[in-house]
């Protein structure tokens, strides 16, 4: 009912809702108290901005002028007046958030933004990209989380326009297409002086029978704990106030693994290069771990956009309308969801022809290589973007028993 009357009012008012200084949602309210955080109104999970409106994040990933290939123009000669023409294109298309690796120089351009903090990858080099697993029991661990958050946490911490921290990207939880060995089994291999392999070792000899499926993820439930334990303690060591946005989960993971991180993340951050929206998984990770979820990265690639497209995750479409398509599609599926509070495209600016460091070579961009828009997608994003609040105020509730954090 609160709702449906603000939304009466908007239209009596003469126009649509109205935003707050954050892109905040100034038509649905909740606590107020000076940082974005997480609350559940009426039944849909929301963040909150500093100001306290309800907000929803539209945000584009990797928003940064750093040349990748030969084929890219050189970085420009004044990165602050480059922050602040990306920052007004972001505005232009109705998104409010700079997602993960964006450039710093973005921060300071009066747009919320994320920063990712690499703790588990502080430990290994190209730990996503070779899925390589950390001891998250190790004391080394919790030094390497503690020194990260030392450095990247503390000068942020009474920032407004902060939204919070991602604490790595595509960790492996188990089997995927990096390896075929569950976690129990990568523990199992470590030193056996490491504490992970007492622990896997110590688990194993408690059970008194031949490892199960369902052993192996329980095992993967501690482990998971562990490492969101230890991540968010230390963040929040050096910044009380910032949301812990989470791991970056590049596949369900499990329910262990989705129900031991909810006592610590605030937000469960997931990936998916599908055609369609998840939404039965996004729904599960609020059903189990009584957290809201976000979709921190999904894109299509299309083929006339003259990229090779012949690696990175997803199928390629033919062309930008479809591009445009399958964007409105997912945004609005998401936005249908109770309890999600946030969508972020991949990414900014498209890949080099000749592939970046991992070989990526994708039409991923908002924007070309040359930094000029897409006009037929980016018109599509300010259609979609502009409606995205109200219709997750009008979306069907679910009872999730959350409360504000």
């Amino acid at each position: 009912m609160k709702i449906l009357i603000a939304l009466a009012l908007a239209v009596l008012a003469g126009g649509a809702a109205h935003n707050d200084r954050f892109g905040g949602w100034a038509e649905l309210t909740g606590v107020k108290t000076g940082f974005f955080h997480t609350q559940e109104i009426d039944g849909r999970w929301w963040l909150v901005t500093p100001d306290g409106n309800a907000f929803f994040s539209k945000g584009v990933d990797n928003i940064s002028y750093r040349p990748e290939a030969a084929s890219a123009p050189r970085a420009p000669s004044d990165p602050d007046a480059w922050a602040a023409t990306a920052a007004k294109q972001l505005r232009g298309w109705n998104f409010n958030t700079a997602g993960a690796w964006s450039a710093d120089e973005i921060s300071r351009q009066g747009i919320a933004y994320t920063v990712i903090l690499d703790m588990a990858a502080a430990t290994q080099k190209d730990l996503w990209l070779r899925g390589g697993v950390v001891d998250y029991f190790s004391p080394e661990f919790r030094d390497a989380a503690d020194r990260v958050a030392a450095r990247k946490c503390a000068a942020h911490a009474k920032d407004p326009w902060l939204l919070g921290y991602f604490t790595d990207n595509e960790l492996r939880w188990g089997k995927d297409w990096r390896s075929k060995d569950s976690l129990l089994e990568d523990y199992l291999k470590m030193p056996h002086e490491a504490p992970g392999f007492m622990k896997a070792s110590a688990f194993v000899k408690a059970l008194n029978h031949e490892v199960t499926e369902e052993d192996s993820a329980k095992f993967n439930g501690l482990v998971a704990a562990e490492y969101a334990r230890v991540t968010s303690e230390a963040i929040r060591r050096y910044d009380p106030n910032h949301l812990v946005l989470g791991c970056r989960f590049a596949v369900y993971p499990g329910d262990a693994v989705i129900g031991a991180v909810g006592a610590y993340f605030d937000v469960i951050s997931f990936h998916s290069y599908n055609a369609v929206p998840p939404v039965e998984q996004l729904r599960q990770i609020t059903r189990v771990s009584g957290k809201p979820a976000m979709l921190t990265e999904f894109s299509f690639k299309a083929m006339d956009s003259g990229l090779p497209n012949s690696r990175g995750g997803g199928k390629p479409v033919a062309t930008q309308a479809d591009r445009a398509d399958g964007f409105a599609a997912y945004a609005n599926a998401l936005a249908d969801i109770p309890g999600v509070v946030g969508y972020h495209w991949f990414e900014y600016r498209d890949e080099p022809k000749e592939g970046r460091f991992d070989g990526e070579d994708c039409n991923y961009g908002v924007v070309k290589i040359d930094l000029s828009p897409w006009e037929v997608l980016t018109r599509r994003m300010t259609s979609v973007n502009s409606d995205v609040e109200a219709r997750h105020a009008r979306s069907k509730s679910e009872a999730s028993g959350g409360l504000a954090k």
